[in-house]
């Protein structure tokens, strides 16, 4: 399977393909992703089986910005497909599938004029698709009035279910959050950043810093945080108590282990951290990321036995507070390229399938970065991607969502992280926080949404994704999160 890559008019004979997967049914990437190759404007996919396949990348759009797109689902064939009208396609095929889902027909309205005038666009690319530059110059056009209309679909809906959930009081005053960094809860500055705006904070748990030997616990840092935060009134989560990335494990469990000593490990710490803190914590994050992040390698089965290991210890420790298990990367480009690794919706219904007690399921949205699953993508994006969790018999909460203020930290540059509309600024990060929380909200499925960092300084991850400068001073994405507070909280 192949792809002409056209910019302007002209074989793009300089592209680079960056974020390239292909993937099947349910969107979930195909291993043999790691074949794709570009050479003279030609992206050369190689496939290990002959079901149909689709291609996602990250694609520039003129008047929108650089966002991950996919192509509809294609057969194999000799003759290149021309990719910048197979991107149009695939996005009309979205955009088509949402209206249904959303039930958007009003005859009248000027969405519906729009949705036609793009219909007769497309029909036009499908006219000179024999002359390949030229479809692709009426697709380029194509493409950029569709990413507007989707967003303005996609926005023109979440406003619509807002509205409705604010005025049938849908919201709890802890309904936004903010993760903290608990090496600061000295500084009165920023616990003033905290609560003036937040009634539900997120504390992070680092097992690698309190098990540093194994079984000697060092809960120093961890008493002052739950001291502190426990006598304010608020809804407070804690965790992960388990992540298996390498910084999230102690150093002694570096290394091979076999697996009971692991599942013993996670058991004893999980148990004695809920039995300690159980009279401040409200939401127990109980593990995190196993389905993108899985150092030691284990199989489907020991992946689903160290989940309900958590739960259970989790449960047992104490059972009046919510159990979270929590995602991470929800388009899963992740696993093209991790064997050991497996799809985010694939792993929550292994997990609810196997009978698993947990009561919550929690998701990150981080975007602006150079890495599978983190590149930039639209907001209709978002809100389909959201949809596919709304028969998930859990609450849902939205653990952790991010984007940058500016794109020049490393990996985070325009060109191979992503930009939304323009370049990334406090402008730019504010308006994406306050689209972004409308869309979440108003699925009435989600019960919080979490900022991932109060101040820059906090997140380790995307460069400049807090609402504080390192300074403690308030941006404008601070002050869109205190006027979306304020709107519901006046509805509480």
């Amino acid at each position: 399977m192949k792809f002409q890559v056209f910019r302007n008019g002209k074989i793009a004979k300089d592209f680079v393909p960056v974020g390239v997967t292909l993937f099947g049914a349910d969107r979930i990437p195909f291993r043999s992703s790691k074949y794709i190759t570009f050479a003279d404007g030609v992206i050369d996919c190689k496939t290990r089986g002959s079901e149909p396949a689709g291609l996602c990348l990250l694609w520039p759009v003129e008047g929108f910005g650089n966002v991950m797109l996919y192509t509809t689902r294609l057969p194999e064939r000799e003759q290149p497909y021309i990719l910048n009208v197979e991107i149009v396609r695939g996005k009309l095929m979205e955009i088509a599938m949402k209206r249904e889902d959303w039930a958007i027909f009003d005859q009248t309205s000027e969405l519906k004029d729009k949705a036609d005038e793009l219909q007769k666009n497309f029909i036009e690319v499908l006219e000179n698709i024999n002359d390949p530059a030229k479809a692709s110059l009426l697709a380029d056009k194509c493409l950029t009035k569709a990413l507007l209309y989707a967003e303005q679909l996609a926005g023109k809906y979440a406003s619509v279910l807002f509205e409705a959930r604010l005025r049938s009081r849908g919201f709890a005053r802890s309904s936004l959050g903010c993760k903290i960094d608990p090496n600061k809860l000295g500084d009165k500055n920023y616990l003033k950043g905290a609560f003036e705006l937040f009634a539900h904070i997120s504390l992070p748990i680092s097992w690698a810093k309190i098990e540093k030997e194994k079984g000697q616990y060092d809960f120093t840092e961890l008493d002052q945080s739950m001291n502190i935060l426990g006598r304010k009134r608020l809804l407070l989560c804690a965790g992960p108590l388990l992540n298996f990335s390498p910084e999230n494990l102690p150093a002694w469990m570096k290394g091979r282990h076999e697996f009971e000593t692991i599942r013993e490990a996670s058991y004893e710490f999980v148990s004695k951290v809920v039995t300690r803190y159980a009279k401040y914590v409200h939401v127990w994050k109980v593990i995190s990321g196993l389905n993108a992040q899985n150092v030691f390698k284990f199989s489907f089965e020991r992946i689903l036995e160290i989940t309900r290991t958590a739960c259970l210890a989790a449960r047992e420790a104490d059972n009046r507070s919510v159990k979270m298990i929590d995602i991470v990367l929800p388009w899963g480009e992740y696993y093209a390229y991790d064997s050991d690794t497996i799809p985010p919706l694939v792993y929550i219904d292994m997990v609810t399938q196997a009978g698993i007690n947990y009561d919550a399921l929690g998701v990150q949205i981080l975007f602006g970065k150079n890495e599978p699953g983190m590149h930039v993508r639209d907001m209709m994006q978002v809100s389909a991607m959201l949809d596919r969790f709304m028969t998930l018999p859990k609450q849902m909460h939205i653990t952790s969502f991010a984007v940058p203020d500016n794109n020049k930290a490393d990996k985070q540059g325009e060109n191979i992280a992503g930009v939304w509309h323009k370049p990334w600024d406090q402008t730019v990060q504010s308006k994406w926080i306050e689209e972004f929380c409308k869309v979440a909200f108003s699925k009435p499925f989600v019960n919080t949404v979490t900022c991932s960092a109060l101040a820059d300084s906090d997140e380790k991850t995307i460069n400049g994704a807090g609402l504080l400068t390192d300074e403690l001073e308030p941006k404008k994405s601070f002050m869109s999160l205190a006027k979306l507070q304020r709107q519901i909280l006046q509805k509480t």
